[in-house]
């Protein structure tokens, strides 16, 4: 359908003009997530190195929970099924835990290493996208595959570096993989209500496990900032990446939102000093050749 009146039909023309705009903004909102996730990422393990890491994450989920509940009262979106909803729950649980152990990992871990680890979740719906019955063209399928590599070169830091984390960093992929796969039924309807419904089951695993573990709430206003940082961009990411969905292959989106470790690496070798490494440097040129493959594909 055109993008004119209401029922009218589209051109030839148009509608493959339409087609093109539409790929190029899906894989524009799947790099703004995966540029946000990235910054959230940096934000909420620093902040993970000063206090308890459930906390951390509990306390972001729920500032993305007010932003979400805020855009859904000015913007009033179409309430999805039930079904989708209850799908977008269950996406909510892969990621709390997901965030949960990607922090703990960074708390403990060189983030250089670790970010990268948690970026093979992408591997997931790459893999369920194809057994969907999607078939992206070989150039961006390739794209996708180059990329993914990319992230992984990235994580080579140099000298001596800690493995600690690498075994929670894997878990934290796990959960975002499932999370990039549950995520698109709900969006389908609305990315907004996609996004609170992820944050109805991460807030409370999250509380409960601060509670649990009797972990102090207690924030410097530089902790209150950082924290506040990572909650904003993190359902920033989610709501771009949700809305990616519906304009691109599952396959191609979930790898350019899971190039977030470039940015966490950049920035931890820009503010932690972590040098970039002849390795890293050459990884996150390869991972952006495969984004700009992605795109011509």
């Amino acid at each position: 359908m055109a993008t004119g009146a209401p029922g009218a039909v589209c051109t030839v023309a148009a509608c493959e003009a339409s087609t093109g705009a539409t790929t190029l903004i899906g894989i524009l909102l799947g790099l703004a997530s995966g540029f946000s996730w990235g910054l959230a990422d940096f934000f909420g393990g620093f902040a993970s190195r000063r206090m308890s890491a459930a906390v951390v994450a509990a306390a972001s989920q729920i500032i993305g929970t007010v932003l979400v509940v805020v855009a859904i009262a000015i913007w009033r979106p179409t309430l999805p099924p039930l079904p989708d909803l209850g799908r977008g729950v269950l996406s909510g649980v892969a990621e709390g835990l997901g965030v949960w152990a990607f922090y703990r990992a960074l708390s403990v871990g060189t983030m250089s290493l670790v970010a990268p680890v948690s970026a093979l979740g992408a591997c997931l719906p790459v893999a369920v996208g194809l057994l969907q019955g999607e078939r992206p063209g070989a150039l961006a399928l390739t794209g996708a595959f180059v990329a993914i590599t990319g992230a992984v070169i990235a994580s080579r830091a140099p000298g001596e570096v800690t493995r600690r984390g690498l075994g929670t960093a894997v878990l934290a992929a796990v959960g975002f993989g499932a999370f990039f796969v549950l995520i698109e039924p709900a969006a389908e309807t609305s990315v907004l209500w996609a996004g609170l419904s992820t944050k109805i089951a991460s807030v409370p695993i999250l509380v409960v496990a601060s509670l649990a573990i009797g972990a102090s709430v207690r924030m410097s206003p530089v902790l209150r900032r950082l924290v506040v940082a990572a909650g904003a961009l993190d359902i920033i990411a989610n709501v771009s990446f949700a809305a990616a969905t519906q304009h691109g292959d599952l396959s191609i989106v979930a790898v350019l939102a899971g190039l977030y470790p470039v940015a966490t690496v950049l920035l931890a070798q820009r503010v932690l000093r972590e040098r970039l490494a002849r390795g890293q440097a050459v990884g996150v040129a390869i991972a952006l050749a495969g984004v700009g493959m992605i795109a011509a594909g």
